[in-house]
């Protein structure tokens, strides 16, 4: 079955709404003859003759009475879907975001997030997950609208990104701890006992690698998923805890945390979403709003 002519529904809105053939035609911008032929197409896509014939004018018939709002109401929505968006009100916005992010983003970021969000847009609300996982899947399926994360292979072609900002590693311990006195050397961060950060359980990572030119290795007594767990063991015990300054500045208050006594690692953390809502006006609001507070809180 061939499909409709849909450009037959603006004639036949303006047919309806001015009666006449000519007017119509003028309206349109389409000759007598154009606008004639226009209403016979008409008449048999609908089966029915939609104007007649009374005295010296044209009348709709009953069909025609009863298409008369349905294809204003049809017309106008087809307008308004082919318009560009009107400005983002964010004093009306009302639309919930769900931002997935890594151990201790939230807690380093989430506070002036918020209230950035509730000042310019009191109708928005934020729902913060925790990133168990490296997978776009979430962000494709719409079950999230914004990621951050390190990108360490190459993203699928659906799925955008900008950088954030540039973390380091440093080492933390409790207070006390034989650590927070004397000389730091890679000898002596070495031989303590320390924690590891791995989502995959893996024994080693970045820190190691750039200890292994030292000569020497870490004593690795403890594998966990996440910054904040690492923290929480180095506040408790003698263990030792490397993790992203910036990362979990909020997590280590109270802790002595010291720079790593050779080069130390830098991840760049980026901000990712789905390529469809690259256009839509309040998710790049948001964008930017998250951009801007990782801009401004910048601890070196």
């Amino acid at each position: 079955m061939a499909r409709p002519d849909l450009n037959l529904l603006v004639t036949l809105d303006v047919l309806l709404e001015e009666g006449s053939v000519t007017r119509a035609g003028e309206r349109l911008a389409l000759s007598p003859s154009a606008m004639s032929r226009a209403l016979a197409r008409l008449r048999r896509a609908t089966g029915d003759p939609l104007l007649v014939r009374a005295g010296r004018g044209l009348v709709p018939t009953p069909r025609a009475v009863e298409l008369r709002e349905r294809v204003r109401g049809l017309v106008h929505e087809a307008e308004a879907v082919l318009r560009p968006v009107e400005k983002l009100d964010l004093a009306t916005l009302r639309r919930t975001f769900a931002l997935r992010s890594s151990d201790g983003f939230v807690e380093r970021f989430g506070p002036a997030l918020v209230a950035e969000v509730a000042a310019a847009a009191p109708g928005v609300r934020l729902r913060f997950l925790q990133k168990t996982k490296k997978d776009t899947g979430p962000l494709r399926e719409g079950v999230v609208d914004l990621e951050t994360g390190v990108i360490e292979d190459a993203l699928p072609p659906d799925v955008l990104s900008k950088p954030l900002f540039t973390d380091r590693f440093i080492g933390v311990v409790r207070d006390g701890h034989p650590l927070g006195t004397g000389e730091m050397s890679a000898e002596r961060y070495a031989g303590a006992r320390h924690v590891h950060v791995s989502r995959r359980g893996l024994p080693a990572g970045l820190v190691d690698e750039a200890l292994q030119p030292t000569g020497h290795h870490r004593d690795i007594v403890t594998v966990v998923d996440g910054f904040g767990a690492a923290v929480a063991l180095a506040r408790a015990t003698d263990l030792v805890a490397t993790v992203p300054r910036r990362h979990t500045a909020n997590l280590r208050q109270g802790l002595f945390s010291f720079e790593l006594p050779f080069p130390a690692p830098e991840v760049t953390i980026s901000l990712l979403w789905h390529v469809r809502l690259d256009a839509d006006p309040a998710h790049r609001w948001l964008r930017d709003r998250v951009s801007a507070v990782c801009r401004f809180d910048n601890e070196d």
